[in-house]
């Protein structure tokens, strides 16, 4: 019999934790313990261990959304999944930016308690192995080396990213991949995908970019027309991807209502077509990516932050080109072979002249600007050998102007200046007296600075 898995519920109202310890005792696969005193539940997580804690929001003494704010500043990384009613689905959310999994409205669906304690495990089996993995990580010891040959690479960043992507593979949660425009992020969700257990199933692509608003959601749901009173059901990529992966490209350009019925049929594995009431079943799994930090002041108004979080629970962040300069000849080669296969040229080299130029070049365009700036060339040249006569003039003297171009990007205050909060905090070990002490501000204002979302 396997290990019984031990859940720590926190909730001030007694028949609630009954129920709740009732239940998962009949499974047979948890171990409950309940807790109707917060004061005391800082005591518990330094004396025991916990796979999960299910923690009410709204408790006398010691509210539930402190308690977070305390497991975050301490570094207590167990998945928590808030429990609360309607009214403070609001408030829910916004405990998932301190680190909660998961939200539950009650009266609690058992079946939907189970599926979502199913999967705060895996992320905290995840995270486990995650913070397990060496620092220092070789190519060779990947298990799905083949799943990431679009990336080819030396720098062991990336190679650590691969390692992480292995591991997030294996799951079932949703993925966010993060990072500059054209820095990868469309290949690295293609290798996740064939490095996971759905790698012989669809894998459906979309960018969000491509479609106007109000077109998206029968591209991505499917959607039924009506010619003439005669009808026509469109599948829609939902169902393309049957029980493989959709990759969601650009996700912050998604309306509102979009990103609400995605929301739904994340949480639920239901969905509908457009202009049909049939409910419909989805096994998907989710990857979704951004060139923006959606979490900043800027997408407040514009981007659930409910599918935020649920999404972010698994991130990745792909470093610029411009932070791993050995990768550009290995990658300028790789584009150049690539052509060599698929259009049957007869390319030998990259001229060192023009690989030295490419090395001191800034790539705001990433990736993608390397490989469209090898292909122009490869178009252009009359020789087996690619030199710095084959770049186009425009190109040559961006190429030539954007050597000693500055590494600075400006980021959001609001968001340096919470940092800073939260590090101070984490680093006074939750006392908040002392972090608004050494930060030269109030508590109340430290606080704000935290709850400005």
């Amino acid at each position: 019999m396997s290990e019984m898995k031990k859940v720590l519920i926190v909730d001030d109202d007694v028949a609630v934790t009954n129920y709740f310890m009732v239940f998962l005792m009949q499974t047979e696969i948890f171990e409950p313990e309940v807790e109707n005193d917060s004061r005391l539940v800082q005591g518990l997580l330094k004396e025991n261990h916990y796979d999960v804690i299910m923690l009410d929001l709204d408790m006398p003494n010691i509210t539930g959304m402190e308690i977070l704010k305390m497991m975050k500043a301490q570094g207590i990384e167990i998945p928590v999944l808030i429990l609360t009613g309607v009214s403070d689905v609001d408030l829910a959310v916004r405990a998932m930016k301190y680190g909660a999994f998961d939200y539950l409205t009650k009266p609690v669906d058992d079946e939907h308690l189970l599926e979502v304690l199913d999967s705060a495990m895996e992320m905290g089996a995840i995270k486990q192995i995650m913070e397990d993995l060496p620092t220092e990580v070789k190519s060779e010891d990947l298990d799905h080396k083949s799943a990431f040959k679009h990336l080819p690479t030396q720098d062991s960043a990336i190679i650590h990213l691969f390692h992480q992507a292995e591991i997030l593979a294996e799951g079932s949660l949703s993925i966010f991949l993060w990072g500059e425009r054209g820095s990868g992020k469309s290949w690295l969700a293609q290798g996740l995908h064939n490095a996971s257990g759905r790698r012989g199933c669809p894998f459906v692509s979309l960018d969000c970019t491509i479609y106007p608003p109000d077109e998206f959601s029968g591209v991505l749901f499917g959607q039924v027309k009506d010619y003439g009173g005669e009808m026509e059901e469109i599948q829609g990529a939902m169902s393309d991807a049957a029980t493989g992966t959709l990759f969601i490209n650009n996700i912050e350009h998604m309306s509102p209502q979009v990103q609400m019925r995605l929301n739904h049929a994340l949480h639920t594995g239901e969905y509908y077509r457009d202009n049909s009431t049939q409910i419909l079943q989805s096994d998907v799994r989710y990857i979704v990516s951004s060139t923006h930090d959606l979490t900043s002041a800027r997408f407040k108004d514009s981007f659930s932050r409910d599918l935020l979080y649920q999404f972010m629970v698994n991130s990745l962040r792909i470093p610029p080109l411009r932070e791993r300069p050995k990768d550009i000849p290995l990658l300028a080669n790789y584009f150049m072979e690539e052509e060599n296969q698929h259009n049957k040229k007869d390319l030998k080299e990259i001229s060192p002249e023009f690989l030295d130029l490419l090395e001191h070049y800034y790539f705001p365009g990433n990736i993608q600007e390397l490989r469209k700036l090898i292909l122009s060339a490869i178009a252009a040249t009359t020789d087996q050998i690619l030199d710095v006569d084959d770049i186009s003039s425009y190109s040559r003297e961006r190429l030539t102007l954007g050597t000693f171009a500055s590494t600075f990007q400006p980021r959001n205050l609001q968001e340096i200046i919470r940092e800073q909060v939260e590090g101070t905090i984490k680093y006074c070990k939750g006392d908040l007296k002392e972090a608004a002490r050494l930060l030269d501000i109030s508590v109340k204002v430290m606080n704000s600075y935290l709850s400005n979302d």
